[in-house]
């Protein structure tokens, strides 16, 4: 298959796309759920357990994508391991990933701007979750995403311009609340917070496969990045324990900036945190304009990632050859930009309780799509013992074997029984609503005709 996209990523545009993708706005947005359920120490360790697993995990990509620098990641991999409709699974569950972190940047852009600019708002709509939603809410998030789309419609590079100088101010800003935590903290507010055990650990748990999807988007555009396979690799690797760190330090900046009685009643804990740690609302207003940038840097990175997952699997046959379109003057997926940038529009009118639902529903389909990344590492180990791979895990056995266990694990976490069981109705009609619809239009993709050509193509 000839790429037909353009080699115009760096080595820096990678990692800041990766980085950025992975630190988002939720470090903002929910760490003071993590605090009060599970103290620091429980975010900690649910941090470590995750990161964990995504690093296995991530080690399985890292060869394939070195190995396998194509289009679509994922659904590559499975698809040359097994067949394209395991493919097709893989592709569409890590999607679910994608658009989840997608709609809820759309849903958290308005919450966020209240906090800096309290709009009274107009034109009450109705009323979801809880929550009341107005029309004047709603059209700040579907405005973002109308940004996001145009800007990613005419072409990789200025998004990657936009990514790289936003992802360095995101860091930044969470580095200042860290010097703050170390120089002004109160220690004895990490030994207050005990959160609620076991059960807690595992609600944090069951987000870090949401919050650390990024690191998939590397192998989504590994065909447009100018490096060597092998760089992609160690790339992809550091990025995952990158914002491992991160994340466990801004835990701690929150647990020793707020005590549990502020953790109660915050609105932002993250910038309640820094304001205290300062003395002062102005460091909490840089941080929530640091939160911004974090939901435009996932928002963009997802947006990148998917409409390249849409394009390979149009590419394939497996959805309507509509979403394979190339612009020819911008060398971009636009057709599938369109479609996720349309789901960003229409996020906002589910209201502010979407946050969790899209956090936790799209958890299990970015869990499923590893699942199956780790098996058909292990399958093309031994069925293509001679491929190339300039990223070659030692101790694949062992890497593909833990990945895979750890995946069937977390998968679990989401069940019902379990203490961090996904909420019916919301969250599992999300999850029966996306699958549902991959198998619409996977039934009405032209599949048979397009997957044999692509197959002759191959292999030419």
């Amino acid at each position: 298959m000839s790429n037909k996209f353009s080699k115009s990523m760096s080595r820096a545009d990678v990692l800041f796309l990766s980085a950025g993708a992975m630190l988002g706005w939720g470090w903002v947005v929910l760490s003071g759920d993590w605090i009060s359920k599970a103290g620091f120490l429980g975010t900690a360790i649910a941090f470590l357990l995750g990161g964990l697993l995504v690093t296995f995990i991530g080690l399985t990509y890292a060869e394939l994508a070195a190995a396998i620098p194509e289009t679509g990641g994922g659904l590559v991999f499975v698809q040359r391991a097994f067949n394209d409709r395991l493919g097709y699974i893989a592709a569409w569950s890590v999607l679910f990933g994608y658009v989840s972190v997608i709609t809820f940047e759309a849903v958290a852009l308005p919450t966020v701007i209240d906090y800096i600019i309290p709009v009274d708002h107009q034109l009450f709509l109705w009323n979801l979750g809880g929550w009341d939603i107005y029309l004047t809410w709603v059209l700040i998030g579907s405005f973002g995403s109308l940004l996001l789309t145009s800007m990613n419609y005419f072409g990789i590079k200025p998004a990657a311009i936009f990514q790289n100088i936003l992802t360095i101010a995101v860091i930044l800003i969470g580095l200042v609340l860290v010097f703050g935590a170390f120089a002004n903290g109160g220690s004895e507010h990490t030994n207050s917070i005990l959160g609620e055990g076991v059960g807690g650990v595992m609600t944090v748990l069951i987000m870090i496969p949401f919050l650390f999807v990024g690191f998939d988007v590397i192998p989504q555009i590994a065909s447009e990045v100018k490096a060597p396979p092998k760089v992609i690799g160690r790339i992809l690797i550091f990025s995952i324990i990158l914002a491992i760190v991160f994340y466990i330090l801004i835990a701690y900046g929150v647990s020793v900036g707020l005590t549990p009685s502020q953790l109660e009643v915050t609105r932002l804990a993250t910038a309640d945190a820094m304001t205290n740690l300062f003395r002062s609302p102005v460091f909490g207003t840089i941080l929530v304009i640091g939160g911004v940038a974090g939901i435009v840097t996932s928002w963009n990175a997802f947006i990148i990632g998917g409409s390249r997952i849409l394009f390979a699997m149009a590419e394939r046959g497996m959805i309507p050859k509509w979403f394979a379109y190339i612009h020819p003057k911008y060398k971009t997926p636009t057709h599938g930009i369109i479609f996720l940038g349309l789901l960003g529009f229409f996020a906002p009118f589910l209201g502010h309780s979407a946050l969790n639902w899209f956090v936790n529903a799209g958890g299990i389909g970015i869990v499923i799509g590893y699942m199956l990344v780790s098996i058909s590492f292990m399958k093309l180990r031994k069925t293509e013992p001679d491929l190339e791979r300039p990223y070659k895990i030692r101790n694949w056995k062992l890497t593909g074997v833990i990945a895979i266990i750890l995946s069937i694990i977390f998968i679990t976490f989401y069940l019902p029984g379990m203490p961090s069981a996904l909420v019916w109705p919301m969250e599992w009609l999300i999850v029966f609503g996306w699958y549902g619809i991959g198998t619409i239009l996977y039934l009405f993709g032209s599949r048979k005709d397009s997957v044999k050509k692509f197959k002759d193509v191959s292999s030419t």
